[in-house]
């Protein structure tokens, strides 16, 4: 009985182990072709603004802007209106694309190798890759949930959070004035952006 039941085990283990790897590699198969559209957007693209036009659909298609803003604003998040967490989520994918299409010159192609991923918990895998960019290295991992499919939910440069850098701003923000601050802040940002 005991031969059988540590069958079993190794046997549900080995199961659940080919199962993570085959979600991470599903979702880093999707990472690879978002990355070989915003690469190919950016090859095609003869300038600031045709690479903002070219790049947002890919952007917004990979990316759950919903689940960012929400985590980028933290625990006031509740207490903004339904209105106001639309508007915040708005603001917040338009800085997000404005800020990547600042740092990007249409045609340098930066490359990108993706490395092993994990499964930190159901539905969420984290891709480290390595970017090399005009004779610079970085270490970037992306953070994808499933939601309707895969989604990036936070980018990880260098080991600085996305989400966690600008909760930082946000929360102090929130505690100075409330949902209305953060959005004031949030205009302010993608105003500077333009």
């Amino acid at each position: 009985m005991k031969i059988r039941n540590l069958f079993l085990l190794a046997a549900s283990v080995l199961l659940i182990g080919r199962a993570a790897c085959a979600v991470t590699d599903d979702a880093s198969t999707q990472l690879k072709s978002w990355i070989d559209e915003v690469i190919a957007a950016s090859n095609h693209s003869k300038d600031r603004e045709t690479l903002r036009i070219n790049e947002s659909p890919i952007l917004e298609r990979s990316i759950n802007f919903t689940i960012m803003t929400r985590r980028a604003v933290g625990p006031g998040w509740r207490q903004f209106t339904p209105e106001q967490q639309q508007e915040a989520t708005k603001l917040f994918s338009t800085l997000i694309i404005r800020t990547y299409v600042a740092k990007i010159t249409p045609g340098e192609i930066p490359s990108i190798t993706l490395k092993s991923g994990n499964s930190p918990s159901p539905g969420h895998v984290e891709v480290p890759t390595s970017l090399l960019y005009k004779g610079s290295h970085y270490d970037v991992t992306y953070r994808l949930e499933f939601t309707d499919g895969w989604h990036i939910t936070d980018v990880v440069i260098e080991g600085v959070s996305l989400i966690a850098n600008y909760r930082t701003q946000f929360e102090a923000e929130f505690q100075q004035g409330g949902a209305t601050a953060v959005l004031k802040a949030l205009n302010h940002s993608v105003e500077s952006k333009e």
